[in-house]
């Protein structure tokens, strides 16, 4: 395939008469949800095409280069692949060894495993969380030193506010590895947004770590991820089965915490290696100098999945709404805002970051090395497969009631006779899910907006419809059905609410009642 310099890739988008209105956009989806850019995989020649094409457009729009390196803000990674011809999974149970399938019953999830064997035995979690102030602590009189520590992965009891449930799990992965366990056996949660044969195809992708986190913080675990359709084997000998389990998580209801029979053997081997891949920085200057210090940050992921294995002759994760689609309305937001007459108070900064996919590292970097004086980021809006699938009634907004951000957000809304809404599906978490938990956990107000939807609503099955077939699939190509119009009204809408939250006054404040608020803020 010839390859198109980046400048006539433009130049196409820009000269065809789709360029005009919501066109524009849908042309930019086009560009990097294109075969030729490969899945944009973090490090890939690919990706720094994609990046060398947003940096042009950026420079289109009239913004200026405010990376450490022009445009560009680059981010080392050390990586990792699975080498399965070299790695082995097993159940051992009363002298009998049963082999996992690497792919159909298992996959041993590198990102959280270093080389190495275990044999070791299993001792069942529940939830895995640790959530002393709710009540609830998996780990509580539980030993689980030298064992694999089995639990349910992506469920939680009721009790555990949404904003609060992270920080549980977080908090239960530090008491495994704390408590010197083995590693952890994760039970893939049956209803979550991908089936398992998806996941699964997952498991040879590389995976990362911030280069300067690349050090082990402690004891290396085994990570191993179950196929929730093998799952019962694990319970084999034990006083409980699997599907018992499964209802009662399925309820919210409290589970049992018990040792397994049996012990798990395995061993993971692995390819090691570094990679370099950018963050895209891009500034609009604001026009009050008494607000020069304080930056609003919009940020967008541009990584995908890269290519994996063939399913129908297909190996490219194009990654149109995941997340194209953001990066293309970053671009539309700066052409509008920056072609305007007037110019906002505050600094914008556009930020398509990389690494998204790997666990949020592009935007982690930056937001803890941004590119501005340390301490002036005061605000981050955040856009990551807002799915124009349904005409845009209504805003969903993760993070509406967190902060006071939210005013703006209905003041720019009510002006287009946009409903916003909170998230309705709470227990799905999406505010801590995407780029914006990257600044949240730095004490940044944030918000998140998508195309929003109420629940069991025909919108809803149609969100729910397009996860299943094409969420983190191949199928996540240009091809697929869009509402053009609705894109265009949320792009129109985006522009709205940053150019509320760069004019408003104040600089924008967690509310006093938000988890999320950092300890001792508005406090003398």
């Amino acid at each position: 395939m010839t390859r198109v310099p980046i400048v006539a890739l433009l130049a196409l988008v820009a000269a065809s008469p789709a360029a005009a209105q919501s066109q524009s956009w849908w042309g930019h989806v086009n560009v990097l949800a294109h075969d030729s850019m490969r899945g944009r995989e973090t490090g890939s020649p690919e990706h720094r095409r994609a990046a060398e094409y947003v940096a042009a457009a950026f420079q289109r729009a009239g913004l200026r280069p405010s990376g450490t390196d022009g445009w560009f803000q680059p981010v080392r990674f050390q990586v990792r692949r699975i080498a399965e011809d070299r790695s082995r999974l097993a159940l051992v149970r009363g002298g009998k060894t049963e082999p996992l399938a690497l792919g159909s019953d298992a996959v041993i999830n590198v990102r959280g495993t270093g080389a190495g064997s275990v044999d070791a035995p299993l001792v069942f979690a529940g939830y895995g969380i640790r959530a002393p102030e709710h009540g609830l602590d998996d780990f509580a009189d539980l030993d689980i030193r030298g064992k694999m520590v089995v639990v349910l992965a992506g469920v939680a009891p009721e009790g555990i506010p949404g904003p609060a449930l992270a920080a549980a799990r977080s908090a239960g992965a530090d008491a495994i590895e704390a408590g010197g366990a083995a590693g952890v056996v994760s039970i893939f949660n049956p209803h979550g947004d991908l089936p398992w044969s998806r996941y699964a195809l997952s498991r040879l992708q590389p995976q990362m770590r911030l280069a300067s986190d690349s050090a082990p913080a402690g004891p290396v675990l085994l990570s191993v991820v179950i196929n929730p359709a093998r799952a019962e084997r694990l319970f084999a000998g034990s006083r409980h089965r699997y599907a018992s389990l499964r209802a009662l998580a399925d309820s919210g209801a409290p589970l049992p915490r018990f040792a397994l029979a049996g012990r798990l053997r395995g061993t993971a081997a692995l390819h090691e290696d570094t990679a370099v891949s950018d963050n895209v920085v891009g500034l609009l200057p604001g026009s009050d100098p008494a607000l020069e210090r304080e930056y609003l940050a919009l940020t967008a992921h541009l990584d995908h999945l890269g290519v994996g294995e063939p399913v129908d002759g297909d190996s490219i994760y194009n990654g149109a709404m995941d997340n194209a689609s953001g990066i293309a309305t970053l671009i539309e937001t700066a052409g509008t805002l920056a072609g305007r007459g007037s110019r906002l108070r505050r600094p914008v900064l556009f930020v398509a970051v990389t690494g998204e996919e790997k666990g949020l590292l592009g935007s982690d970097y930056f937001a803890g090395h941004p590119t501005m004086p340390q301490g002036a980021l005061v605000a981050n809006l955040n856009t990551d497969m807002f799915l124009p699938i349904n005409p845009l009634r209504r805003l969903l907004v993760n993070g509406l009631e967190e902060s006071d951000l939210s005013d703006d957000v209905r003041r720019a809304a009510g002006r287009l006779g946009v409903e916003v809404i909170t998230d309705p599906e709470p227990e799905r978490n999406g505010f801590v899910r995407s780029d914006q938990f990257s600044f949240i956990r730095r004490g940044i107000p944030a918000l998140s907006l998508k195309v929003g939807f109420t629940r069991d609503s025909p919108e809803h099955e149609r969100v729910l419809k397009w996860r299943q077939e094409r969420y983190h699939g191949m199928e996540d190509e240009v091809g697929q059905s869009v509402d053009r119009r609705a894109a265009a009204e949320f792009n129109r809408l985006y522009a709205e609410v940053v150019t509320e939250i760069a004019n408003r006054p104040t600089r924008p404040a967690w509310y006093p009642t938000s988890a999320f608020r950092p300890e001792g803020e508005g406090t003398e």
